[in-house]
């Protein structure tokens, strides 16, 4: 079997791009969102996430921005630390909407800070979608009290919500500096928490 035949792959769930095919990296190194939480987050947001901003971290495939994107986001911003995984990435923005993304390879905690300050500059807000990725990649040991210790320094005016994709036996605090949980949802071994300022 040739390699190219062991490509897995996901879909758009819904709007614009529904059933355009999304490839996914490498298992080894990322995973990607799953479908009934990629539902559940639409589901939530609905058409408030029409002609806003979004920012997926740990961006993988781009399976949540673009799926942002084809439900009418005016633009979704993915970053991703993995090199491969960040070509599979830069791929699919190709594919569904490349004027929309905005793909950057590098680090999360410190990427974030720059695109917020982007918005900031533009006066404009973001959804955040956070998906750290569990015990897959090394040195990941303290994935949530960093994601924790970076989302209590963000700028509350610039958020609509922030979205933190979680394993369910890693709760998620009530509050993180000015953002309170608003709404969690669980689905079996991964969890969804809100949080609004």
């Amino acid at each position: 079997m040739k390699r190219e035949d062991r490509r897995l792959y996901t879909y758009i769930i819904g709007g614009k791009y529904r059933g355009k095919k999304i490839e996914l990296p490498s298992k080894s190194v990322t995973r990607s969102s799953k479908n009934r939480l990629r539902e559940s987050v639409f589901n939530t947001l609905q058409f408030d996430i029409v002609d806003r901003n979004f920012i997926e971290m740990f961006g993988g495939s781009g399976s949540v921005g673009l799926e942002a994107i084809s439900r009418g986001a005016k633009k979704a911003w993915f970053i991703e630390r993995d090199r491969d995984s960040f070509r599979t990435l830069r791929s699919n923005c190709e594919a569904i909407d490349p004027n929309r993304c905005d793909a950057r390879h590098g680090d999360a905690f410190e990427t974030l800070p720059q695109i917020l300050g982007e918005l900031k500059r533009a006066e404009e807000k973001t959804y955040l979608y956070i998906d750290p990725p569990f015990s897959i990649r090394e040195r990941e040991g303290d994935i949530y009290k960093r994601v924790v210790e970076t989302v209590a320094g963000i700028d509350p005016d610039l958020i609509i919500y922030i979205i933190v994709e979680h394993m369910t036996k890693e709760p998620m605090p009530k509050n993180i500096g000015p953002f309170k949980k608003v709404k969690e949802r669980k689905f079996g071994k991964s969890s969804l928490s809100y949080y609004e300022a």
